[in-house]
């Protein structure tokens, strides 16, 4: 998926207000999958939306703690979270074609070594249905099969309930309040905070000399 363009870059600006532009795009980016993604047959927009969510989770990793407020950093985890539970997703997603493929390639096979058995019987004997070469791999494989897609089912809950609860933590609003926030700079030490006593306060050896 090509990252949206992000609009408005200042080569001269402060790298504060450029992350900000950049992460209120990635932010967008995001919450764009939304609701199409709520549909478990998305399995595109829901790929898509895990890198919308690697995209948004790296730009703060980099800029939060310098340049943003404390929900920035707060963000990261939430953008993790969502970017892990989504690549599990995608997993099953890739596995599932994969397994229904073997499966029904194994099964046709023997579906055609029952069918040489038979000669030229004017039917099919059920028993000759048994005992196929690949019955073994493609029963595993049914096992497999249901596993998977039985797990894909749990994790697309899960991913519902954490958009839920992303929405009623406002995430996006927070966020989006976050990166006008700028950390309070640093104060500058002070001679006796840094141990230094001042000149004047130490005496010479002219001064202490009886």
């Amino acid at each position: 998926m090509k990252a949206r363009k992000v609009k408005g870059l200042d080569p001269d600006g402060t790298l504060a207000d450029n992350l900000q532009r950049i992460v209120a795009a990635r932010l967008d980016e995001l919450a764009s999958f939304v609701p199409k993604a709520l549909d478990p047959a998305e399995v595109k927009t829901l790929h898509d939306m895990r890198i919308a969510a690697k995209r948004l989770r790296y730009i703060l990793e980099v800029g939060a703690e310098p340049c943003f407020g404390a929900y920035a950093q707060t963000a990261i985890k939430r953008a993790k979270d969502l970017q892990d539970l989504l690549g599990e997703l995608h997993d099953c997603d890739v596995q599932l074609p994969r397994v229904r493929a073997l499966h029904d390639e194994l099964r046709a096979a023997d579906a055609l070594e029952a069918r040489a058995r038979a000669g030229d019987a004017p039917d099919l004997d059920p028993t000759l249905a048994s005992g196929t070469p690949n019955a073994p791999a493609w029963r595993g494989l049914e096992t497999l099969r249901i596993y998977v897609e039985a797990r894909r089912g749990l994790l697309f809950e899960r991913f519902l309930e954490m958009w839920r609860e992303l929405e009623r933590e406002a995430f996006r609003a927070r966020l989006q309040y976050a990166i006008t926030e700028r950390p309070d700079a640093p104060t500058a030490l002070s001679p006796s905070d840094n141990g230094d006593q001042p000149s004047a306060a130490i005496a010479s050896p002219a001064q202490t000399d009886g």
